[in-house]
């Protein structure tokens, strides 16, 4: 079932920032992989907090304090809810999924990463789980392996029986590519990792707004993932761990609230979660990004699934045989992501016309420099749909893409 054009609509009026005009023309947003719009009761529960409970977690006594502490540990359990972990203890609050993953390798990476280990990644990973790999591996001498990708985007299979062996200790992979929109086979990885003892981390930044995510199914290890990508407010993120490795990791920022007590001969390190929350976080973005969460579940996940479905399917049809345009990742397999390029013309000339024409999309290598290398293209136009795209918008991205690749030919 899908959602209808009446409550589209219904779900469009509570975003503020869609009902505007630029360049002359009705905004028409397709940047949702880069980062979602905020609802109407993310934005006022960000005002309410300033605005009525502004106070510190977890240290003060006084009745503001308290207050926020439930709002903030609140979230913390609708996110333990909305991944399905085990308890609240597993769920680390961070500035977004880059923080997540560094915080991985400097604790657990570090502890357990030795010389001629193998870190396995895929060829189609967002560079925030590649750099803080390559830092580790550097530092380590460990290697990176790599997961290559077919011509239709989706991985090698048949390579990772022979990538995986005893020397694998760590695999990180996206479970959707945030380039391509490929939804990867991360459950079958997850399984054939463990096999031969290796850990798995799963970038879920392009998934958990698009289908139900389930960790205790997955079986996964860690998964991460950001606020801002789901509807919430930047710069706050999420990083599940199963209890028993965050208990033996290592602190990864010193400072107040990951501390039982500090003495200048030693210091005694808080239980998890807050072991690895220093200092003071984003309070008001972490409350807010409990109402994101409350946004999503308002629908259901097949409600949201069938109507980005069809974005795709009906955006795909359209602009396929546009003469010289080729799109990147084919795979049956896909979330609403569709990025392209067209022979003869650099993407960020259509993207700059397409602006003009009050269409928002991203051109570029969208942080998977290697991933186009291998395409050999320096990069491409992507647009990516969300829960408030309509039809009657793919309609105008065609006709404005449609325009714009006239101009410059």
């Amino acid at each position: 079932m899908t959602i209808s054009p009446a409550d589209i609509e219904s779900i469009r009026k509570k975003f503020p920032v869609l009902h505007q005009k630029v360049n002359g023309r009705p905004l028409v947003y397709l940047d949702n992989a880069a980062t979602t719009q905020k609802p109407l009761s993310v934005i006022e529960s960000l005002d309410h907090y300033y605005k009525t409970t502004n106070a510190n977690i977890h240290r003060g006594a006084h009745h503001l304090a308290h207050q926020a502490t439930v709002m903030f540990e609140n979230t913390r359990e609708k996110i333990r809810t909305f991944i399905n972990a085990r308890e609240s203890a597993e769920i680390i609050f961070t500035s977004g999924t880059t923080d997540s993953i560094n915080l991985v390798a400097q604790t657990w990476g570090r502890m357990n990463i030795q010389a001629g280990d193998e870190i396995l990644l895929s060829h189609m990973e967002h560079h925030s789980n590649i750099v803080p790999w390559q830092m580790l591996a550097e530092e380590k001498g460990a290697t990176i392996q790599v997961i290559p990708v077919t011509e239709q985007g989706e991985w090698q299979i048949e390579m990772i029986d022979s990538l995986l062996n005893k020397k694998t200790k760590l695999v990180a992979v996206n479970h959707v590519s945030n380039a391509l929109g490929t939804i990867n086979p991360v459950a079958t990885l997850i399984e054939k990792a463990h096999a031969i003892g290796a850990k798995i981390l799963i970038d879920a930044a392009q998934s958990v707004a698009h289908f139900a995510t389930d960790v205790q199914k997955l079986n996964c290890d860690f998964l991460c993932f950001s606020g801002h990508k789901m509807y919430g407010p930047t710069g706050t993120g999420v990083l599940y761990g199963k209890r028993e490795l965050l208990e033996a990791m290592p602190p990864w920022r010193g400072g107040g609230e990951m501390i039982k007590s500090v003495s200048f001969e030693k210091t005694t390190y808080n239980e998890i979660p807050h072991k690895f929350e220093a200092g003071t976080p984003h309070i008001a973005g972490v409350i807010a990004l409990g109402a994101a969460v409350d946004f999503i579940q308002e629908m259901s996940w097949s409600e949201i699934e069938a109507h980005e479905s069809e974005l795709l399917l009906d955006a795909t049809e359209q602009i396929q045989t546009m003469d010289g345009l080729r799109i990147f990742g084919t795979s049956a397999n896909k979330t609403g992501v569709i990025s392209f390029g067209v022979e003869g013309i650099h993407p960020y000339d259509i993207g700059t016309l397409l602006d003009k024409q009050g269409v928002a999309v991203r051109t570029g290598h969208h942080c998977t420099e290697p991933l186009w290398n291998r395409f050999g293209v320096p990069g491409s136009v992507r647009a990516s749909f969300a829960v408030y795209t309509t039809k009657d918008e793919i309609e105008l991205f065609v006709a404005a893409l449609n325009k714009s690749i006239s101009m410059l030919k």
